[in-house]
């Protein structure tokens, strides 16, 4: 979220600055096909906002008598409004595809006055894959599914079509080389990339694989389900590790927001943290920021609209015509989720229980044309229609309809003059996005003073008032804190609803009104805008301070972030420094280092004991396995290496050859353990799937196959309940990857590290070679132990250091190798101890 002191910083549009700004006409007619407009181009400025989306947010239609192309903004698209929201020294391009068939002959001309006269790069999309795109996947498919409709496993299109998929996959390629074509200049670092809405939740993949360092932003307007319904989506990896190569990614509302983070948690196994109110996943060593701010309105243009001529004159005549009625209204895409049957319905049981509201209250339902095809929109509208034709026939009387049904296209100016005339709105989804029609609605009844004057509004007039009736699943509602929310599966609630709303006094609803005006004024679609740009700015404030390597295949393709001297280890490197050092010392990780944490044999292969036996006995070595496995287990495994150190868990214990004792890292008391493992107990048995490990020095309960929403809200109870109770006792109470572990304080391999430096320097044997292998968390704090000594100016330095982190990833190390099978290959390519003459 934004926080208010931003609020300044957004300069908000007036109707002045709407008229000023919208330099592009209304409406472009084309000549012919094209003609020759002949303008000078204007400079390109520095900064540029390019916003793709599926559709352009464009009306184009051929005149009928002349046969002309005309184009024009669409001002019901909020894409559109974009371009007035931000600075006047921001260039705003869009991309995406025409809202018309263009036939091929044509294209090249559309393109070009659409590049030339309205900054837009046009997409035409074979025909085959625009429908498998669109009307397949993203419309029978991915929209229901995001609109928590299970997929079906019938023959009614809900099943999934991997081909329908591909065409998805392939329409995104294409969005993103028309991307690439627009960002391909000089500065293209300046370049702002915001990607919107489902249909192009791939594109950040094909984008990010050729561009590092685009400022790269991604809106969802729709809801994000929940993590057990996305779980159903066969390529559901593919679709979060593409939105994962955005820097930014939007969403409307926290609910929104928490479904996507917990999918990632649960399918990816990611994990997010907030930093100053700012939410962020990391990723490969990229920083993902997630953006939780409701979208807004352009002010200027809506109070524009309601001084036009024609507003004014429906206002007037609708204020006529239904004077005396009480008027709800209600404007929605005709579309399965929209719940107008059930607003029809509550509208029904509104006036069979109040039997004095019958002859006074209409609902004015206008619909717009619906976006899909398929049997599932007759249905609705049948639907529609028979309740409606219902209750009318039930109640009504001659000039009375307690239900109007308008049917789409409407335009803009009638609903606006609905908008002012109607005393309650009425938006009842049973899912949807953002939904802007309250946004609208409330500004509409503020009005503006052509309106009011038009509608007979002046000084002596009561305060303006508005009532919102809202859905308790849609976007806008937690944003419209003095709206009645409803569940709109419920019809009792929401007939309950309409009566309380025209049951509110004056007061109220003018106490309600006000209340959302102030919001919705302060937070229009420029706050939303430049809000959302800023972050982006700040989400990729670190791009020139990494390098990047670019790994994986397809939609599996990731960019990982890394330091600037992080670099592999080469074998070349590390035998070039061995051979002229004389004092060496050599840390090895175990799981995940010498073996992979997924074999079921966890003991250490031949090769393994081979390896370390041949580094053992070079006399200038000494070789340690630092593990957090227990010393019992360790000896057993590594019996055969005679002169092999080992640090057992995380250093507790030490010993430096086989035949050794073995060193305690220091005497402490122990009792505690039994306070902590009675405790752990209890979680264990709550939670399935968890399990105790018992070491001598420590106690770890792990989580790792249990729930992983419910094992990390077990892992923070227990994290506090043990500190609490341990608060005297001299350990550490330390949560990690699916553990919460207690150990004495200052136990660590950073420590193990330390001590065996020391312990060397004390004994003449300084080492000037020093190789450390890890792969984990743990394994961190010795490379960032043996980066605070070498950087210590009083210790003695060793020459030669090699910290190496297994895997390319963020790390305290310099160095890293690709896996396990590199480790011991570095291994075993140093040279081998050179025998000395007697």
């Amino acid at each position: 979220m934004v926080s208010s002191c931003c609020l300044d910083q957004l300069n908000l549009l007036s109707t002045d600055d709407f008229r000023v700004m919208n330099r592009i006409p209304r409406v472009m007619k084309v000549s012919g096909v094209i003609s020759d407009f002949g303008e000078d181009q204007q400079a390109m400025p520095r900064k540029r906002v390019i916003i793709v989306s599926n559709q352009l947010p464009l009306r184009a239609w051929r005149d009928s008598v002349s046969n002309e192309w005309c184009f024009e903004f669409d001002e019901n698209d909020l894409l559109a409004l974009l371009r007035d929201a931000f600075p006047p020294d921001t260039e705003v391009r869009y991309v995406g595809t025409l809202k018309a068939d263009v036939v091929t002959a044509d294209q090249e001309e559309v393109a070009q006055v659409l590049h030339d006269k309205f900054s837009c790069e046009t997409i035409f999309l074979p025909v085959d894959m625009r429908n498998e795109f669109y009307h397949g996947f993203c419309k029978h498919y991915l929209w229901p599914l995001f609109h928590y409709m299970m997929p079906m496993t019938g023959n009614d299109g809900g099943r999934f079509d991997r081909s329908q998929w591909m065409a998805y996959v392939s329409a995104n390629r294409i969005f993103a080389d028309k991307v690439l074509e627009v960002t391909d200049r000089d500065d293209e670092d300046e370049d702002h990339v915001w990607v919107h809405d489902y249909h192009l939740m791939a594109l950040p993949t094909f984008l990010r694989r050729r561009s590092n360092r685009v400022k790269l932003g991604f809106f969802l307007h729709s809801p994000f389900p929940s993590s057990d319904m996305y779980k159903t989506l066969p390529v559901r990896d593919e679709i979060l590790r593409a939105l994962l190569n955005c820097d930014l990614i939007g969403f409307h509302t926290f609910d929104y927001a928490r479904h996507f983070l917990s999918s990632c948690r649960r399918i990816l196994g990611l994990h997010s943290e907030s930093n100053r109110g700012h939410i962020a996943l990391e990723y490969y060593g990229r920083t993902v920021t997630i953006k939780i701010l409701p979208a807004g309105i352009h002010m200027g243009q809506l109070e524009s609209m309601m001084s036009e001529e024609s507003t004014l004159r429906m206002a007037k005549e609708l204020q006529h015509k239904y004077e005396g009625k009480i008027m709800m209204v209600g404007v929605d895409d005709l579309d399965l989720f929209k719940g107008i049957p059930q607003k029809f319905s509550a509208m029904g049981e509104l006036l069979e229980t109040n039997q004095g509201l019958r002859g006074k209250v209409v609902l004015v339902q206008i619909t717009n044309p619906a976006r899909s095809l398929g049997r599932d929109v007759q249905q609705l509208l049948d639907e529609a229609n028979s309740i409606a034709k219902e209750v009318n026939n039930k109640y009504g009387e001659p000039g009375y309809q307690p239900i109007v049904f308008l049917k789409g296209p409407v335009t803009t100016q009638e609903k606006l003059a609905y908008y002012a005339v109607a005393e309650f709105c009425v938006v009842t989804p049973v899912r949807d996005g953002m939904n802007l029609v309250p946004y609208k609605y409330t500004v509409c009844r503020q009005g503006c003073p052509a309106l009011d004057k038009a509608l007979g509004v002046d000084e002596n007039s009561p305060p303006k008032n508005s009532v919102i009736i809202v859905s308790e699943f849609i976007g806008c509602s937690p944003s419209l804190s003095g709206a009645i929310r409803v569940n709109p599966w419920n019809i009792d609630e929401m007939a309950n609803a309409m009566y309380r709303a025209i049951d509110l006094s004056e007061t109220e609803k003018h106490l309600r009104h006000e209340k959302h005006y102030k919001y919705i004024s302060s937070h229009d679609v420029a706050y939303w805008a430049r809000s959302f740009d800023q972050d982006l700015v700040r989400a990729c404030r670190d791009h020139y301070h990494k390098r990047y390597w670019r790994v994986g295949l397809g939609l599996a393709f990731r960019l990982v972030a890394l330091e600037p001297n992080f670099r592999k280890l080469l074998g070349d490197t590390l035998n070039s420094a061995y051979k002229i050092t004389s004092s060496r010392l050599i840390l090895l990780d175990y799981d995940g280092t010498m073996m992979p944490p997924t074999s079921v044999n966890k003991g250490p292969s031949h090769e393994v004991i081979s390896v370390l036996n041949r580094l053992c006995d070079d006399p200038k070595n000494i070789v340690f396995i630092v593990s957090g496995r227990d010393r019992d287990t360790l000896s057993k495994w590594f019996f055969s290496c005679e002169k092999l150190g080992i640090a057992a868990e995380h250093g507790y214990f030490t010993r430096w050859t086989r035949d050794s004792a073995w060193e305690t890292y220091r005497s402490v008391d122990l009792s505690w353990k039994e306070v902590v493992e009675p405790i752990m107990q209890l979680y264990m048995e709550a939670t399935d799937g968890s399990c105790i490990e018992n070491k001598e020095s420590a106690v770890v309960w792990h989580h790792q196959d249990a729930d992983p929403d419910f094992g990390l809200f077990q892992a923070k109870e227990l994290h506090d309940h043990l500190e609490n109770v341990l608060a005297n006792e001299p350990v550490v109470v330390k949560r990690g990857q699916h553990i919460v572990e207690v150990k004495p304080q200052g136990l660590s391999k950073g420590i193990v590290a330390e001590n065996l430096i020391s312990s060397m320097r004390s004994k003449g044997k300084s080492p000037d070679f020093l190789l450390c292998i890890g792969d984990d968390r743990s394994d961190e704090d010795m490379f960032e132990s043996i980066a605070r000594s070498s950087a210590n100016p009083t210790l003695p330095a060793i020459a030669e250091i090699f910290a190496c982190t297994v895997g390319q990833k963020p790390s305290m190390a310099k160095y890293y190798v690709d896996d396990i099978v590199e480790v011991i290959g570095l291994l075993r390519g140093i040279p081998e101890a050179t025998v000395q003459p007697n």
